[in-house]
């Protein structure tokens, strides 16, 4: 089975390039005999057993932003003709693609204007395709129809559609019509669990120059749906290092929250791009993980992997982080945009070191059990084989 993906950005820089990734190499090893995969993208990185059509596009585009594309347009800002131009781009791209790959299946890897070009390609190829959204995409269409009507007719002649949650999948539903139910299937993202417990990383505190035993972590876009901001303005209460890693278009303002505030216990340290051995570091050495969304987030793949990494964490109430986090559990719920709550449940958690390791055991476990790569590409798989009959 030869499966080639669309998609739309860098393979590094945010989650779904993450989860895609990791997807084709699990697959990789999981059905050695019988996979093969290609990706058509935006990218000039190799992967190992992974062929890369990399793409040069006449412009870049993303939907709330991107460390790897900071002057890249919001794709609801560009005008009729950029739209033009990028289509046709892929179209062409994509075919040549098929033509020296030639695969069974196209698996496209976000929506807006790539499931139409599935539906093409499917069409003058005869090949079928598999439509996953990720819920970022979904919020684009909130801010611009343009390409509604085209992934909806997409959406009626794929075979399947993945959501990463049950969130996301019922927002599609509702979006793109409540007919497509049965073929819509809810498949979250992976996270590795070989995580190396007794590593010292204590590089960390000596590189930076820590001096709070304690550490609060963020990773992530520096976007203002992230609302990091809360989680800075939180830090006057916090005695502990609060530690963000990330870039983005809100990073100048938040710099501007620091210096305003006079904090030396919140550091931004930037985007780590693939330095993957050194961002887990940080989720190994951190006490404490929050993510204070003020949007709906609709998985939070960044929240799973400091839940793998035993942290407990705390989160907005919003989307579908819901159905991973358990509050009181395996994290805290805080309602958005309160830079109080956020401080009184870290400091609750760093001052009860026994709750703090009971929540990071069952984060773990949580993940462990319900976020398996094994699960998730054997899920994948046997939907691609459905796909072809």
């Amino acid at each position: 089975m030869k499966v080639l993906y669309l998609y739309m950005f860098p393979l590094w820089g945010n989650g779904s390039g993450a989860w895609l990734r990791r997807l084709t190499q699990h697959l990789i090893i999981k059905y050695a005999e019988e996979y093969q995969a290609a990706i058509i993208a935006p990218e000039n990185r190799r992967l190992k057993t992974i062929r890369i059509f990399g793409l040069k596009p006449p412009v870049m585009g993303v939907f709330v932003g991107n460390p790897e594309l900071l002057n890249a347009k919001k794709y609801a800002k560009f005008t009729n003709q950029e739209f033009i131009e990028l289509y046709n781009y892929y179209l062409l791209r994509s075919a040549k693609a098929i033509e020296k790959f030639k695969p069974d299946l196209i698996h496209v890897f976000h929506t807006a204007f790539l499931p139409p070009i599935a539906r093409t390609l499917a069409n003058l190829y005869k090949i079928p395709f598999i439509i996953t959204t990720h819920g970022s995409d979904l919020h684009y269409f909130t801010e611009d129809g343009r390409w509604r009507a085209n992934v909806r007719d997409a959406s009626s002649r794929a075979k399947f559609i993945t959501a990463n949650s049950n969130f996301t999948h019922e927002w599609y539903l509702q979006m793109f019509g409540r007919d497509l139910s049965k073929k819509i299937k809810t498949i979250p993202a992976g996270v590795d669990n070989k995580i190396d417990f007794e590593k010292d990383v204590s590089w960390i505190d000596r590189k930076y120059k820590f001096k709070y035993p304690d550490m609060v972590l963020f990773t992530g876009r520096l976007t203002v749906h992230k609302g990091v901001e809360y989680l800075i303005k939180a830090a006057r209460q916090i005695k502990a290092e609060v530690v963000i890693l990330g870039d983005g278009p809100e990073r100048k303002y938040l710099e501007s929250l620091i210096q305003k505030y006079k904090f030396t216990n919140v550091h931004m340290l930037g985007y780590f791009s693939q330095k993957l051995g050194e961002i887990n570091d940080f989720y190994l050495r951190a006490d404490v993980y929050v993510a204070p969304s003020v949007w709906n987030e609709p998985l939070g793949l960044v929240i799973l992997e400091a839940m793998v990494h035993k942290t407990p964490v705390i989160v907005t109430r919003k989307g579908g982080v819901t159905t991973t986090v358990k509050d009181g559990i395996n994290g805290f719920f805080v309602r958005r945009k309160s830079s109080n709550e956020i401080a009184k449940k870290v400091n609750l958690l760093i001052n009860d070191e026994k709750l703090r390791f009971r929540m990071g055991e069952n984060a773990y476990k949580n993940v462990v059990e319900r976020f398996n790569w094994d699960k998730i590409a054997a899920k994948f798989y046997r939907l691609y084989e459905r796909s072809l009959k």
